[in-house]
């Protein structure tokens, strides 16, 4: 299997996307598990933002690097149809994570006789109406908590190869068209209808400015902001608003922080709530205060990219899509385990641990597969293939911190498990 390091000695490649991703995907894992006390070490806990910001603006920005070579090496009909054909991948694997998910909670919520946890993941609507219910599952307007982002990533892919062309042609127009669709959004509060009732959770017409602007920056738009992200008043300005988002998300948490508020702030927050669904503003420039500050510290050649330390999420990273779903499925069955079997603090660690050891192993198993097979299909001919099982950091990398997760479980939990 390709090491993270060799894989890094292709040109261009920028391990912090990777990383990064890796990171959300494991955040967003931690946050899907509720009264996970793990969870708290989370960014959604001390800002405005959190790892959904992340994720999407690194699919803008990598989708219009990847589908941006591929306009120049093979023209706009072949890229378009690649991003068609990954479209069509991400909606399938969305299907089949949509039935594993109803499969594993109908099932937990039968044996155990917990209703509620059909309830509670909006499950129930489909054992009620199951033939009126697939239909729309199907056409994306059905989707249970939790199973919210890869739709919009599904229609936001369909719009792209009009994107890339408008970013080819004239780099401003597109993210200018997509400002004013969100600015309409809010103004007129579009959305799309879901299934039985309501809208869709995360607003497409106003989540598009931060995919779009990804694509924006990754097209050249990153140089036009190149002084404005050098500025030193720009970092301090950024580091006062995550400090003014510190100390207004603090507030939801510990009530303590509200007497340190202004009323005129406390007013303004319940009067306007900082929306998620919409991508309220306040949201989209913590998320940009963020970044900016990310990318002053990590330059693009820091050392410990290609460091074994950070192999894992960069892993989860490359294979975003194979790991969100496991991580989806893995959260529901971590909020099981937690009602269920244990609910101690050491019970959450262990099992907030073994789920992404688990995200881990699967991306560090594609990764050596997909090494494996660049292997054969590369040898020369009569030459045999390079053993793969020469380097299988894949299982190490997961038997190593599943190794960790037992000598960190506390001695109860595992007299209760040999018994």
């Amino acid at each position: 299997m390709l090491s993270v390091a060799r894989r890094s000695a292709i040109p261009g490649r920028d391990l912090r996307l990777d990383f990064f991703r890796g990171l959300a995907l494991w955040l967003v894992f931690l946050d899907h598990i509720p009264s996970n006390v793990v969870s708290w070490i989370t960014i959604r806990n001390y800002g405005l933002s959190d790892a959904s910001e992340i994720f999407i603006f690194i699919s803008g920005y990598t989708a219009s690097l990847v589908y941006g070579r591929a306009i120049q090496q093979h023209g706009f009909v072949i890229a378009a149809a690649r991003i068609l054909r990954r479209c069509w991948q991400i909606y399938v694997a969305h299907l089949f994570l949509f039935v594993f998910y109803i499969a594993e909670i109908t099932n937990a919520a039968s044996r155990f006789h917990e209703p509620l946890f059909a309830e509670e993941t909006h499950v129930l609507a489909f054992l009620q109406h199951p033939d009126a219910t697939i239909v729309q599952a199907l056409l994306l307007k059905f989707k249970p908590v939790n199973l919210d982002v890869l739709p919009i990533y599904i229609l936001f892919l369909l719009a792209f190869p009009a994107v890339l062309w408008l970013l080819r042609r004239n780099l401003a127009l597109p993210l200018a068209a997509s400002a004013v669709l969100y600015a309409l959004t809010w103004m007129f509060q579009w959305n799309l209808p879901a299934y039985p009732a309501g809208e869709w959770f995360f607003n497409p017409f106003a989540w598009q400015l931060l995919f779009v602007f990804g694509a924006w920056c990754a097209a050249g738009g990153a140089e036009c902001l190149r002084a404005l992200m050098r500025s030193r008043i720009t970092a301090v300005l950024a580091v006062s608003y995550l400090l003014f988002g510190f100390l207004l998300a603090g507030s939801w948490h510990w009530h303590w922080m509200v007497r340190i508020e202004p009323d005129w702030l406390i007013r303004l927050v319940v009067a306007h709530p900082i929306d998620k669904t919409n991508l309220h503003a306040l949201r989209l420039l913590h998320f940009l205060a963020l970044a900016l500050l990310v990318l002053r510290v990590f330059p693009r050649h820091w050392p410990a990219l290609t460091s074994p330390a950070l192999r894992p999420a960069i892993l989860c990273g490359r294979h975003s899509l194979e790991t969100f779903c496991l991580g989806t499925f893995l959260a529901f069955a971590g909020h099981f385990a937690i009602v269920e079997i244990a609910h101690g603090i050491g019970a959450q660690i262990v099992i907030s641990s073994l789920g992404i050891a688990l995200m881990v192993g699967l991306a560090g198993l594609i990764d050596w597969y997909q090494a494996a097979e660049a292997s054969a299909r590369h040898a020369p001919p009569g030459v045999a293939p390079a053993n793969p099982r020469r380097e299988r950091p894949a299982q190490s990398v997961a038997m190593v911190l599943f190794h960790r997760i037992r000598i960190a479980r506390p001695p109860e939990h595992r007299a209760a498990r040999e018994r």
